[in-house]
């Protein structure tokens, strides 16, 4: 949403939820997801037209409680511990109410791939006609992620709401600033990061200085467990934090308009981000010299 668009708006949702980690866990598995719809609900009365949910939302299953060594010991997971007909009834529940509710729905999940091989960790794109139109999966994942746990994704993931366009990360992806840089090259107005892994205040300033340097809107989710130290919420293009949900522990959801029109936004959008594109294409070129007091780097004064 730069100069050259017309700027738009959309009112989005960021919820910071319990994170359950026993996927063998059928009335936890059904806990979270009424959390989760609970949200929902509560996302919709306070306007929103999207709501994101942190990694794990409604499970995010223990390298320890899957592992074939386990309890004591990581080791390959073993995938048929998870109970995958109440966690696709769970999220069949979650597109459905997002249908009724016409709310465009952000929520993790361990996506299901052909066996032998392992899911995904994936985000799951609802649309408001409870339909999964795109899914992105964290693509630069942990050593043990990727050793035992998961497959890697391979391409970043765009979507739009009400001509705002999104993409989103997961995981331990907050660390790759390359990953931003790419969503702003694909002219995202704002990312979506879920996550489950906060080191006290580290990734919440991660998170502000991706929105910094890319002059974009970007969603931070974790889970309750974190609230303390870094609840989920909503970071302006100039880096600051607009709006987040209480420290307190409790479910909760945030609730904003990313308006590029905002007094957080417009300087950072209209100008920083715009000019950041025009140096990075070469604007200093033509402005270049040939000296010699330039080239002898032990030219004294």
């Amino acid at each position: 949403m730069s100069e050259a668009r017309n700027p738009k708006s959309v009112r989005l949702a960021v919820a910071q939820t319990p994170v359950r980690d026993d996927p063998r866990d059928v009335e936890a598995l059904r806990n979270s997801g009424r959390q989760v719809r609970a949200l929902m609900r509560e996302a919709s009365a306070q306007g929103a037209r999207i709501v994101h949910f942190p990694e794990g939302a409604i499970c995010f299953p223990n390298k320890l409680v899957m592992s074939v060594h386990g309890p004591d010991a990581v080791g390959p997971a073993d995938w048929d511990r998870c109970q995958w007909p109440v966690l696709q009834s769970e999220l069949a529940a979650i597109a459905k109410l997002a249908r009724e509710l016409r709310l465009w729905t952000v929520i993790a999940s361990v996506h299901r791939l052909t066996e032998p091989n392992r899911p995904h960790n994936s985000l799951y794109v609802i649309s408001d006609r409870g339909e999964v139109v795109t899914r992105y999966d964290e693509r630069l994942l942990s050593k043990t992620k990727v050793s035992y746990m998961y497959s890697p994704g391979i391409s970043p993931v765009t979507f739009e709401v009400d001509g705002v366009r999104f993409g989103c990360l997961l995981g331990m992806e907050i660390h790759y600033p390359e990953l931003f840089a790419e969503y702003e090259k694909l002219d995202v107005d704002c990312v979506l990061f879920s996550t489950t892994g906060v080191s006290p205040g580290a990734v919440a300033a991660q998170a502000q200085g991706h929105a910094a340097v890319n002059s974009y809107w970007v969603s931070f989710s974790v889970p309750t467990q974190h609230s303390a130290t870094a609840p989920s919420g909503v970071i302006a293009p100039n880096g600051d934090w607009f709006e987040r949900c209480p420290a307190d522990g409790s479910p909760s959801v945030a609730v904003v308009n990313l308006d590029d029109n905002s007094e957080a936004a417009v300087e950072s959008v209209t100008y920083a981000r715009p000019w950041r594109r025009e140096s990075r294409a070469g604007v200093y070129a033509g402005h270049q010299v040939t000296d010699l007091r330039s080239e002898d780097r032990t030219t004294a004064f």
